[in-house]
């Protein structure tokens, strides 16, 4: 992965979050991480 890859994806990654607390508060944010946070489990057990 290059430098501007990432550095895209890790733009979108945070308009994605400044557009779900603006449009929606805080309240998917925690759901959204816990999500998150399963998905990645999941990906580490298919590595």
């Amino acid at each position: 992965m290059t430098n501007r890859i990432a550095l895209v994806l890790g733009l979108f990654i945070v308009g994605a979050v400044l557009v779900d607390y603006a449009c929606y508060g805080t309240e998917h944010g925690i759901f959204l991480a816990k999500k998150f946070a399963d998905l990645i489990e999941w990906l580490a057990f298919w590595r």
